[in-house]
């Protein structure tokens, strides 16, 4: 029988107002959850107790918008929560806080090498796909050594989860942005000696 070394549950931070007009951002102090955000969040919190009654750890993203919603959690499970400054969302750059549409009208050329190569492409001060890849495999492996049997929860970000899950189903950088991480769902990887398995992703209680 495999012996599992870690059960990590990514949640993906509440709605923000950003979220829902579509903009790309990764500002730390801005915006905040709004009320759907909360909402989502009370709904994952009370559904994921159930689900997984003991959690030894939690890690949050030092965005304000992780750590309101690590504060949910927090509350439900009585346990504190740790700051991971890695956990931060992709490098907008020159892109932050406008939409693709804005993007297009501003910067046709920068969107259009986008386009192109996705993977190695990024505007000035952004982070390419292959970056952001890189840098959570690092925390991920890091985690699990740091919690060998033990199951922890990490609120983050959208790039965050997609970066981990492609990870461990070999899934192309190119192709990573094909998986869709709701605000407010869950996504759960069990971490085994030399692999890893997906047990359920991007769920959204309802």
């Amino acid at each position: 029988m495999f012996k599992r070394k870690c059960k990590i549950i990514l949640i993906r931070h509440g709605a923000t107002i950003y979220n829902e007009q579509g903009r790309l951002y990764d500002s730390e102090d801005y915006p905040p959850i709004n009320q759907k955000g909360k909402i989502e969040m009370d709904n994952l919190a009370h559904w994921l107790k159930f689900k997984c009654h003991h959690v030894d750890k939690i890690y949050t993203s030092s965005s304000l918008r992780a750590i309101q919603s690590a504060r949910i959690l927090s509350k439900e499970y009585e346990l504190d929560y740790k700051i991971i400054d890695g956990l931060y969302e992709r490098k907008s750059g020159l892109w932050g806080g406008l939409t693709f549409e804005q993007i297009e009208a501003k910067y046709p050329d920068m969107l259009e090498k986008y386009h192109q190569n996705p993977y190695e492409y990024y505007p000035e001060g952004g982070e390419t796909t292959q970056q952001v890849r890189a840098r959570i495999d690092k925390i991920i492996n890091e985690l699990v050594k740091e919690n060998e049997n033990k199951t922890i929860l990490i609120i983050t970000h959208e790039c965050v989860i997609q970066s981990a899950i492609a990870s461990i189903l070999d899934v192309s950088p190119e192709s990573q942005g094909k998986i869709i991480i709701p605000t407010g769902s869950a996504t759960q990887i069990n971490y085994y000696k030399n692999w890893a398995t997906l047990a359920f992703c991007s769920h959204v209680p309802q």
